[in-house]
């Protein structure tokens, strides 16, 4: 501009000293250099913004995902075998994702029935989503003993759910502190961090034996301060793969009545960890039975296969009926200052399978297929590290339950793994059980044995 503006000004300039003979037009010419000057920018404010300081210069870069940075190291290596055991989805046999039948058919139901529109939701979700998710969660007789005082609201998968609940306990348990098991899934930290609600650690793994360490477990609730907030994991712990026993379960279930703790149950893998929806379900049960008052997030992204559907939800059990409209209220004002109002089309497929009688055995079936590979995958990575004799005791595989498997590996051992082997699993040693097939097994038992025998 500057160039072109210089020229156009003295040509502007010129022809406007040229005399004209009359006063009126010198003050319209005086007029007209005003507003010419006052338009034309001087070269050296062109830049005048971007000399300006930025907004933004003092924010730090954020670390990447874990989970998904090692995806994308996965995708970038060029080695012709590789093995990604980091991402927590699940896989066929022949390592690809699969869409189950009964999720298919209830899609079908959506598009041909005409009765499905894209219109908003209500903010709490689709009323016949939260009641079906309930009753699966808590089982038809428990559920009908306490639905007055059960508040169900829709959520963004359980990660939205613990969002929903984190903003809960910041605004009315706001002197209180999270407890999370140590290790735990990363983003709980997370979750707790950004909605403001303090969070400390307590003992969950047993390093020595890769199982539960309930004594450090106990002590450490134990000794909280009264009214603390425990957040536990209610089968399929993640990344251990860890659970407590029926009679550790009723261990903890005195302790919380004793201390006063308020309990958020973490609820992502109902019937995918054992095949048995009822048994996966027995912790949160079991204080629903005891007469507790907690928060219940449950996922549906991996027991039917839902994880890019955003389905989820979050369940309050409170005193009485009009403690759940009060709640409920409070809820709902929170979902509806995060995303207004959730989507409808996992909603739906949910719906529809759980209550249609065919589909729901079909589900079933599928979902007891899914969670039979993975134990069958714990079996087969067990043999082969037996058979080629790699050093140390790893009847753990199969002790734990679930997607995951706590290995034991050290970080050390871990990125060997990957250099060496092209295995990609998080740092921690935790690797996904559905990444391995009968193929692989034998695959990663030998490059388990070379990251430990040379170090």
């Amino acid at each position: 501009m500057g160039c072109g503006a210089s020229s156009a000004s003295h040509n502007v300039s010129s022809s406007m000293s040229k005399p004209t003979g009359t006063a009126s037009s010198s003050a319209e010419q005086k007029v007209v250099r005003r507003i010419i000057s006052a338009a034309l920018i001087p070269v050296e404010s062109e830049n005048s913004f971007t000399n300006m300081a930025s907004w933004f210069d003092k924010v730090p870069e954020a670390p990447v995902d874990p989970i998904l940075g090692l995806n994308a190291a996965f995708k970038a290596d060029p080695a012709a075998h590789k093995l990604n055991l980091g991402v927590g989805a699940y896989r066929t046999e022949d390592g690809k994702p699969w869409v189950l039948s009964s999720v298919k058919r209830a899609e079908e139901i959506i598009l041909n029935s005409g009765k499905y529109n894209k219109e908003y939701l209500p903010i709490d979700g689709l009323p016949e989503f939260n009641v079906a998710s309930a009753r699966l969660m808590f089982g038809e007789q428990l559920y009908e003993a306490n639905a007055a005082r059960i508040v169900t609201v829709q959520s963004l998968s359980g990660t939205g759910g613990l969002k929903i609940a984190a903003d809960f306990i910041h605004k009315f348990m706001p002197h209180a502190t999270v407890y999370i098991s140590d290790p735990t899934w990363a983003n709980h930290k997370s979750i707790m961090s950004l909605a403001g609600v303090p969070w400390k650690a307590y003992r969950y793994i047993d390093r020595a034996t890769n199982g539960l360490d309930f004594g450090g477990m106990v002590a450490d609730l134990d000794a909280a301060p009264d009214g603390s907030v425990v957040l536990l994991h209610s089968c399929a712990h993640n990344p251990t793969g860890v659970d407590p026993s029926t009679d550790q379960w009723a261990t903890l279930a005195d302790l919380v009545h004793r201390k006063g703790h308020f309990v958020l149950f973490d609820n992502a893998y109902q019937g995918f960890a054992s095949g048995d929806l009822d048994r996966d379900a027995y912790s949160v049960r079991l204080f629903l039975q005891r007469g507790f008052q907690f928060i219940v997030t449950q996922s549906f992204a991996k027991n039917f296969g839902l994880y890019a559907e955003r389905i989820g939800a979050c369940n309050v059990i409170t005193g009485n009926e009009r403690e759940a409209n009060c709640v409920r209220s409070q809820l709902k004002l929170i979902s509806r200052a995060t995303f207004s109002n959730p989507p409808i089309h996992g909603a739906l497929i949910v719906s529809i399978v759980l209550s249609n009688a065919e589909l729901t055995a079909l589900w079933k079936s599928e979902l007891k297929s899914m969670a039979d590979r993975i134990i069958r995958m714990r079996q087969l990575l067990l043999d082969a590290l037996v058979a080629n004799s790699t050093p140390g005791n790893w009847q753990h595989i199969v002790n734990q339950i679930g997607m995951f498997s706590f290995t034991g590996l050290s970080p050390t051992q871990v990125e060997q793994l990957t250099k060496r082997h092209s295995v990609y699993l998080t740092a921690d040693g935790r690797i996904s059980m559905a990444g391995l097939s009968a193929a692989t097994c034998p695959v990663l038992a030998a490059a388990i044995k070379d990251v430990i025998t040379n170090p």
